[in-house]
């Protein structure tokens, strides 16, 4: 177990000497030259320019920020790095554009690391090298305003996908923003942003796509981690960045079914640090804050909070778009473990997404899953087969029993203080969540071979 150091570097030049403790690997994470900066960042703010938009050098900043955090998650494993498992504590040293500006949002970047990744960050800042003190090019001048009225992020899963039918809809001319991550991820937002664009041909969809990837062994003997608690981060920064080149205010689009964004443990047996916590409303109104304290004038909403999955698809602004792209969309948590048992990438049916998307599109779903009938055998609760089902099973059983159970479950995740208006609504949609997916498993059986 170590304490881990990521060093940011602007530049060969970029030789600023950083005091490490003497328990703390160091690790140095190079971005390169000015003009073409690595990690996906030089081309994500070239793209921005292209679409005239003109985000500042606090924006770049968030980019810089976000590959640390990116790069210490997914090259850092919990396995040997952690004394429980899970617990790594990071510190990250950032080259900024204003040390004194950011210096004022560390505590609220701690609280918001620590809450999504369940890790210990601490976050230093100092002064880019006089190389990189301006990164953004200004666009060519434009003679009409810029024709986007926010910001979207698309992942490629059927939530992003229901957001976006949903908005473009109603009129909004909205700029998506995708990450791209491992192949299956990749297809999945190229198939239903192509599909997006078919369907609604006079809107002009526009997206920005970044790969940000890090080379296996970038921590020195240290094996890569899986879990990547920490990649929204990277995905809400990269998103708020092209915001901040709107030139004005700005909500950015989450759309997340309710039950997952809560992400209630299912089970006593199941730790909270392990669930996503993405779109919490802990974690959403610690990003506002972020953006508040950097000045850029954006705001995250999550416009399906209070709905389930089934109940976005059932209200979806166009059913035949939906229906005719639903099947290019992705929601397995896993989608490479196919290619172990050589088979198409894709969904395996039994995580707890894949359980939550086919019981949103129960009797009309035309995805094709690894595990295809849930009730043609005992699903093995020993195994991941049964794993998710039987603990649905439980916490499902558990609320029917005692239904006034679930205004005291929506606390477990995290803290609601930020939403004591909501408290009710989200106990509902708990409720109905599981409900929902009760449906999916009644006749399911599950349990140890």
């Amino acid at each position: 177990m170590s304490r881990h150091l990521i060093i940011g570097r602007l530049g060969p030049g970029d030789r600023t000497r950083i005091p490490k403790a003497t328990d703390e690997a160091a690790t140095e994470l190079r971005f390169g030259p000015a003009d073409g900066m690595n990690f996906g960042i030089g081309n994500a703010l070239a793209d921005m320019r292209a679409l005239g938009l003109q985000p500042g050098e606090v924006a770049a900043d968030l980019l810089i920020l976000a590959a640390h955090v990116h790069a210490a998650d997914t090259r850092i494993s919990r396995d040997s790095e952690a004394q429980d498992g899970w617990t790594r504590e990071i510190r990250l040293v950032v080259p900024v554009s204003d040390p004194a500006l950011w210096d004022a949002s560390r505590v609220t970047l701690k609280r918001a690391l620590d809450f999504l990744t369940g890790d210990r960050w601490q976050i230093g800042f100092r002064a880019r090298p006089r190389t990189h003190r301006t990164l953004v090019v200004p666009p060519e001048p434009r003679l009409e305003d810029l024709p986007y009225d926010g910001v979207s992020l698309f992942s490629g899963g059927l939530d992003s996908l229901i957001g976006a039918i949903d908005r473009v809809s109603a009129g909004h001319t909205q700029l998506f923003v995708s990450h791209a991550g491992e192949g299956a991820v990749s297809a999945s937002q190229e198939g239903c942003f192509g599909g997006l664009r078919r369907a609604f041909p006079r809107n002009n969809l526009e997206r920005i796509r970044v790969w940000m990837a890090f080379e296996n062994g970038l921590v020195e003997d240290v094996a890569s981690e899986s879990t990547t608690r920490g990649r929204s981060f990277l995905f809400f920064a990269i998103a708020a960045a092209a915001g901040s080149g709107l030139g004005k205010p700005f909500d950015l689009q989450v759309p997340e079914n309710g039950l997952i964004a809560l992400n209630v443990p299912l089970d006593t047996l199941r730790l909270g640090a392990p669930s996503t916590r993405t779109t919490h409303p802990f974690h959403l109104a610690r990003w506002n804050d972020l953006l508040a304290d950097l000045g850029i004038a954006g705001r995250l909403v999550n416009p399906y909070w209070d709905k389930t999955k089934g109940e976005m698809v059932d209200g979806c602004a166009d059913q035949a778009v939906l229906q005719a792209l639903t099947p290019h969309s992705l929601s397995c948590s896993s989608p490479a473990k196919a290619r172990w048992l050589g088979l198409p990438q894709g969904h395996c049916g039994h995580c707890l997404p894949c359980l939550i998307r086919r019981a949103s599109l129960l009797g009309k779903d035309p995805t094709p899953y690894i595990l295809d009938n849930l009730s043609a055998t005992t699903l093995d609760t020993k195994k991941a087969e049964g794993i998710q089902v039987r603990s649905f099973q439980l916490a499902i059983a558990r609320l029917r029993r005692d239904p006034g159970l679930a205004k005291l479950l929506v606390h477990k995740p995290g803290s609601l203080a930020d939403v004591p208006a909501d408290i009710d609504e989200l106990a509902e949609v708990y409720r109905r969540g599981l409900e929902e997916v009760g449906r999916l498993l009644r006749g399911v059986r599950a349990a140890p071979a």
